[in-house]
């Protein structure tokens, strides 16, 4: 750490922002305070920081829309984020765009500094803000995010593939973040969800009296999306007539409204989603091949969460901070043995199952620390064995314990590699090991 390391702080509050100027200058840092968005960035511009620490909330704009700018502007530097605990879903957010940490109000000032000091001296402070993960630690979604940070240099459409759930979503909206159209609308459409009959004003709006019902004038997705970013989920259940309006929509960049006599231009970014098999519907007859060309000038297939479990344990802790946010409930943490109870799952459901299970267990769990039992309650439910099979449960559990710790010595404690020994799931693997107490 330089004694001369220059420290923003951005924090309206009178008390707050006063005393960290004076813990950091005790510490031998170069403190200077903005209390709005706007002061922050002209200080930025007048000395550039070697780190910020900033409120989430501020009278002119967020602390998100601040560190964005500010990343733009400078490349990554150490950034701390304060919150209040309703608005952790946000610092979670940013934490996961490259900022080191977050912390909930009261600030533990003595945490900020240690954290501050070793965020200074590490080596992994770099101005290459593209080098942050993001989707994920495992090795397949790292090669997803390069690939969709090339992409985002490039104004083309992406087609997103993968299983229902698998975060399809989540990809679109970081490709849409990490791209020139960060700071304009981002609009998704699910196309499977959209009524035949009203699927073409959805799309492109109506004008009022274009058909009975329509009483006034609706704005279509193509259009709300502006400058911005239009993803267009489950793209392979569109009908026919609308495959061809949307091939105009790509090729022309043009659009007409239900009932309006003059086409509109079309200025966003799109991006399709799809579980189906794209290349196989239009041999099927199914989609247009003019369209598929059109849409297809890049693919990108996200894999199932079972086949990346390393992704597990980070993604489960920030849908738990999301979860607790957004259901205003306190302070809960997962336990060692459901961390290991979901990287031994195999996700038929995905993220959105991973999801799912993580609210039911906040939802329902009064403990601070969730078990597995509050992630697998069906687990838990199974009923016991017949005690009048006692004896032979015993000789079969003692067989399944030895072929289990052999495949395990064999396999040098890796549970997906011992499964494959056993010819067996990673989930059935699992439950077997949690029910002879075997240890992770």
């Amino acid at each position: 750490m330089s004694s001369a390391s220059v420290i923003l702080i951005i924090e309206d509050d009178p008390v707050l922002g006063p005393a960290l100027v004076q813990r950091l200058r005790l510490e031998g840092y170069r403190p200077r305070l903005a209390a709005t968005g706007a002061e922050a960035l002209r200080e930025a511009g007048a000395l550039r920081p070697d780190a910020v620490i900033s409120d989430i909330r501020l009278p002119d704009m967020s602390g998100e829309e601040i560190y964005r700018r500010l990343m733009a502007g400078f490349g990554a530097m150490p950034a701390f984020f304060m919150t209040a605990f309703g608005e952790v879903a946000q610092a979670v957010r940013l934490v996961r765009a490259g900022a080191r940490d977050y912390l909930t109000k009261p600030v533990d000032v003595d945490r900020l500094m240690a954290a501050l000091g070793a965020a200074l001296a590490s080596p992994a402070v770099t101005s290459d803000v593209e080098s942050m993960p993001q989707l994920g630690v495992s090795r397949a979604m790292a090669a997803i995010e390069a690939t969709l940070r090339k992409a985002a240099r490039v104004d083309m459409p992406v087609v997103l593939m993968g299983e229902t759930g698998v975060g399809k979503e989540v990809a679109a909206r970081f490709l849409h973040a990490v791209s020139a159209r960060a700071s304009q609308p981002f609009i998704a459409v699910n196309c499977a969800a959209i009524p035949r009959d009203l699927a073409e004003s959805t799309l492109f709006g109506h004008e009022r009296g274009a058909f009975t019902g329509a009483v006034a004038r609706m704005t279509g997705v193509a259009e709300r999306a502006g400058t911005g970013t239009l993803l267009l989920d489950e793209i392979a259940e569109l009908s026919a007539d609308l495959q061809a309006k949307l091939l105009r929509l790509v090729q022309e960049r043009r659009f007409l409204p239900v009932g309006a006599t003059a086409e509109r231009p079309f200025s966003a970014r799109i991006i399709c989603a799809t579980h189906a098999d794209l290349a196989a519907r239009v041999q099927e007859g199914r989609f247009r091949e003019d369209l598929f060309y059109r849409l297809n000038v890049l693919s990108v297939t996200i894999p199932p969460l079972r086949q990346r479990p390393e992704d597990v344990p980070g993604l489960a802790m920030r849908l738990l901070a999301e979860t607790l946010a957004r259901f205003g409930i306190g302070p809960r943490r997962l336990s060692a043995a459901a961390l290991d109870a979901l990287r031994a799952y195999d996700w038929p459901g995905n993220v959105r199952e991973l999801r799912n299970r993580i609210e039911r267990g906040v939802a329902l769990s009064e403990a601070e620390e969730l078990t597995p039992a509050d992630l697998f309650p069906e687990h838990a439910l199974e009923p016991p064995p017949d005690p009048q099979e006692a004896s032979l449960g015993d000789a079969l559990d003692m067989a399944a314990r030895q072929a289990i710790e052999e495949a395990l010595r064999r396999a040098e404690g890796n549970r997906g590699e011992a499964a494959r020994l056993l010819g067996v799931s990673r989930t059935t693997l699992w439950k077997r090991m949690r029910d002879l107490g075997l240890s992770a």
